[in-house]
């Protein structure tokens, strides 16, 4: 007999919601287990992502993983790492990169998922995501200023696309205060 558990993660794998609105066909992308110490909420799979079925492969995973201190086999090893992005799927190109996610996904998948990563710490990369989850009007240079205040919650990190090489080039304060604090905290969670 299945238990709870996988049956809400093989729904979530073979989900068709938004199978009529997606450029290509359905390939939800997300890795999710019962206690997972950290869930990192993200925006949604890249095209890479999208051919190779696997979450952040490519620069702007590198860069994340760079920015956690995390190899690829602790990125995706289940037991450490949940991931989430706010659209399970690839929603396509649009005129300056990537599509927004879609908004279905997040309101059908992610509380039930939540509940059963139950995480210690969730990560909120991106816009997206900080938006959806802290619905506090402030803008992501604000949030990244104040970072401490989503703690022990959340942490508020931008995202790592090279398409913010212009943001972080203008905010140094990021890379050389905020992430070094950042890193130091995840350190003393016990995830490893």
């Amino acid at each position: 007999m299945t238990s709870i558990k996988e049956n809400l993660f093989c729904k979530a794998i073979k989900c068709r919601v938004c199978e009529n609105i997606l450029p290509y066909p359905p390939n939800p992308i997300f890795q999710a287990q019962a206690n997972t110490p950290l869930c990192l909420i993200g925006q949604a799979p890249g095209m890479k992502a999208h051919n190779t079925s696997k979450a952040w492969n490519d620069a702007s995973g590198d860069r994340l993983r760079s920015w956690l201190k995390m190899d690829k086999n602790t990125f995706y090893d289940s037991s450490k790492l949940a991931i989430l992005p706010m659209s399970f799927c690839y929603p396509g190109k649009g005129k300056q990169g990537d599509l927004p996610p879609i908004k279905a996904c997040a309101p059908l998948w992610h509380s039930q998922l939540l509940a059963m990563i139950n995480p210690k710490v969730t990560l909120l990369v991106g816009k997206y995501a900080q938006d959806y989850y802290l619905q506090d009007k402030l803008n992501l240079t604000n949030r990244l200023q104040h970072w401490q205040h989503y703690l022990p919650n959340f942490i508020v990190l931008p995202h790592p696309s090279p398409r913010n090489n212009i943001w972080l080039s203008k905010n140094v304060w990021f890379e050389q205060r905020v992430l070094p604090a950042i890193q130091g905290y995840l350190l003393n969670i016990d995830w490893r």
